[in-house]
């Protein structure tokens, strides 16, 4: 079995409401969809949106790292010797991680499917069901409140709070909001996405440690780059810290855990490279004893349904985000990952389940 076509579609959804983070407000989910065939009449899908305040990758770039590098370098390549065609996807070009990822989520489907497996049980097969949270973007605080009622109606336990635009009062406030709103027995999670330095990060967990808002875990409270930051948050507050912008690779979770910098991991598969390297990480963060969640950026069931099969494969990925698909205003996907409220239910089919991609209506070839 080898790898005969590789091909890009361009897409472009609308999303039901503003997503706003400390980092950017998003209004459409953009992505490049490849389709990966081989020479035996198997199809797998892959996808990477565009993230330039994380990842870098712009759509140009995605789709150039592919039709000018990837592809070149894989198409002909045996799906079969994994460790070769992995390690020529990894090494072929340096960072484009989203690139990188789109195709090595399309590869992974094809092999899944020629071993007559669901991918979930070919990495490691821990479990058929998860339950993500859903995220509050950064609003005033009666909006917050407001939004995060109406998803706690529809069936989320967990809601993934955006904080660290504004000050420390601002941030109280909405979360305070929040709270009186939804009831104590709603899981609150924080997502600051670098928004504050070291100290202010401090501040800001402890006042809401002694005002009782009973939050789980803040992730990625300081710059991506700043990890003493990181360990120093970590260090001075009870709530467990989890690092996102801050691990991008294996080598990254190794440095983040010999410092004990953070209490958990967040694994995406735009900022690893895909699901090779991302399973390298969870198993690197298994053997300090750290669980694990799996997020996402702003994508369709294809990239969802990838990240999805990684988390239900490993037993210490914990905590899921896969809430982006119910985002969007339009589904492209047919087959995948399923939801019924907050629970995803993973398919029982070969591969990721994905049956087509509608190329036509919001699309943008």
């Amino acid at each position: 079995m080898k790898v005969e076509r590789i091909d890009l579609f361009q897409t472009r959804v609308p999303l039901k409401k503003l997503f706003k983070t400390a980092l950017r407000t998003v209004t459409e989910a953009e992505a490049i969809v490849v389709k990966v065939t081989t020479d035996d009449g198997i199809v797998g899908w892959g996808e990477a949106p565009p993230t330039h305040v994380i990842t870098g990758d712009s759509l140009a770039s995605i789709r150039y790292s592919i039709e000018a590098v990837i592809k070149p370098s894989i198409i002909g390549m045996s799906l079969l010797e994994r460790d070769t065609l992995f390690g020529k996807l990894q090494s072929c070009i340096i960072g484009n991680t989203s690139a990188k990822a789109a195709v090595d989520i399309a590869l992974h489907d094809c092999i899944a499917q020629y071993s007559g497996m669901p991918l979930f049980q070919l990495l490691g097969g821990a479990r058929q069901t998860l339950e993500t949270d859903y995220t509050v973007s950064v609003n005033e605080p009666t909006e917050m409140a407001i939004d995060a009622a109406a998803y706690v109606k529809e069936g989320f336990h967990t809601l993934k709070v955006k904080v660290g635009k504004d000050d420390i009062d601002s941030d109280i406030k909405r979360l305070q909001a929040i709270r009186e709103t939804v009831g104590k027995d709603v899981v609150l999670r924080l997502d600051a996405n670098q928004g504050w330095d070291s100290k202010t990060a401090v501040r800001a967990i402890s006042r809401m440690e002694e005002i009782g808002l009973d939050i789980e875990l803040v992730e990625q409270p300081v710059q991506a780059a700043d990890l003493r930051g990181l360990q120093y948050v970590t260090q001075h507050v009870q709530t467990p810290i989890m690092a996102d912008e801050s691990l991008f690779s294996p080598q990254d979770a190794c440095t983040l855990l010999e410092m004990r910098a953070v209490d958990l991991l967040n694994i995406k598969l735009m900022k690893a490279g895909g699901l090779q390297p991302s399973l390298d990480i969870a198993r690197i963060a298994r053997t300090y004893g750290v669980e694990c969640m799996v997020g996402c950026m702003i994508e369709s069931r294809i990239g969802i349904s990838a990240a999805a099969h990684l988390a239900a494969s490993q037993l210490h990925v914990t905590r899921v985000d896969f809430d982006a698909p119910l985002m969007l205003q339009k589904d492209i996907v047919t087959g995948g990952v399923q939801y019924e409220g907050s629970k995803l239910i993973l398919n029982e089919t070969p591969g990721l389940g994905i049956i087509s991609v509608n190329t036509l209506a919001e699309i943008v070839t």
